[in-house]
């Protein structure tokens, strides 16, 4: 996966901001619900570009992502994020020390059955009351390679919709809104749940 994405980094960079996806409309619906200066963290941040340098314009960014190529355009284009190059599934984060965590477009890339740890560390990471912003797959796969994905090999996995959401609450999540929300890849319409949740607590 690492090796894909530093292979077409700045492709995918260039492609990402060229699409008309939903990311900063929903990025707004968080945004409305943090105070400025909160502590977020993005898994899967890419280049860095929209996501990382919006939420640094207000708030202190912690920024992760498992391509060292793309953690060196993240850390060019978002300079006052801190940006750490790691694995989601591994990386060591002190417990409820967020107060919002951000993932988009990155579930699909874990496999099925890591799926819902993820999931639960991120539970882990936000504080009580914290927010969650998350793409997830609207079906189940346990996991294919497309050999050519924008010029590289790459993973992609999934998991039926309510399943996902049913995680979400086992793990002390309320669910603000919930949608399957499409958009257009390669000139076809593909769909993404997307998520906005809050972590239980005051």
């Amino acid at each position: 996966m690492a090796d894909g994405y530093d292979a077409i980094a700045e492709t995918y960079r260039d492609w990402a901001e060229a699409v008309a996806w939903p990311r900063l409309d929903w990025l707004a619906l968080l945004e409305a619900r943090l105070a400025d200066g909160s502590d977020v963290l993005e898994l899967g941040c890419g280049a860095g570009v929209p996501v990382t340098g919006r939420l640094a314009e207000r708030h202190r960014v912690t920024a992760v992502d498992l391509s060292p190529r793309q953690v060196e355009l993240a850390r060019s284009n978002a300079p006052s994020a801190t940006v750490l190059e790691g694995d989601a599934l591994a990386l060591e984060l002190p417990e409820a020390s967020f107060d919002a965590v951000v993932s988009l477009y990155m579930t699909g890339h874990v496999s099925r059955d890591e799926q819902a740890s993820l999931l639960g560390r991120i539970a882990r990471w936000l504080r009580p009351g914290g927010h969650l912003l998350i793409t997830l797959t609207r079906g189940g796969s346990d996991g294919v390679v497309e050999e050519d994905w924008l010029g590289a090999p790459m993973f992609f996995a999934g998991e039926e919709p309510e399943t996902n959401l049913e995680r979400l609450r086992e793990r002390g999540f309320e669910l603000l809104r919930a949608e399957l929300v499409p958009q257009v890849e390669f000139g076809r319409e593909v769909q993404f749940v997307w998520v906005l949740a809050r972590r239980a607590g005051s």
